[in-house]
């Protein structure tokens, strides 16, 4: 290869890595949030999916173990909220640019217990190949 194919090589890879990916596994107290916020830019796909690791594999979750996951924009707009959930996924386009947050919410339970939640969260090129989640009628 020469050098202006290197050259361009770099920028394509830079490119791709510019797109955001977030794949995030974390722990969640009861009777507390956690949020997770992203730069957005506007007019851009974005998609996640998240769920409860099962402490007890082979057995269902128990109620404890739900939480409500709410996605807003900068400006306060609602793009997704699911209440008392164990997994679900959301898919929209960007109306405007800035700070997009989701954020978990575990009722409060005595005694405490601790809820893991595997969340994924793709914007840009990397969400384009979601397109099985974002079904049609699925995307705002």
């Amino acid at each position: 290869m020469n050098q202006r194919s290197n050259n361009l090589l770099l920028v394509l890879i830079f490119g791709f890595i510019a797109t955001q990916v977030e794949s995030l596994r974390f722990d969640l107290q009861s009777g507390q949030t956690k949020c997770i916020a992203e730069d957005i830019k506007s007019h851009a796909m974005t998609v996640g999916k998240y769920h409860i690791v099962n402490p007890n594999e082979g057995y269902p979750l128990p109620d404890t173990h739900k939480i409500v996951v709410r996605v807003t924009s900068t400006y306060g707009n609602t793009y997704h909220q699911s209440d008392n959930v164990v997994e679900g996924h959301f898919a929209f386009e960007t109306a405007e640019a800035g700070d997009y947050m989701t954020c978990f919410f575990a009722a409060d339970h005595k005694p405490p217990v601790t809820v893991t939640v595997d969340f994924d969260w793709k914007t840009g090129v990397a969400a384009k190949d979601w397109t099985s989640v974002a079904k049609k009628g699925s995307v705002e």
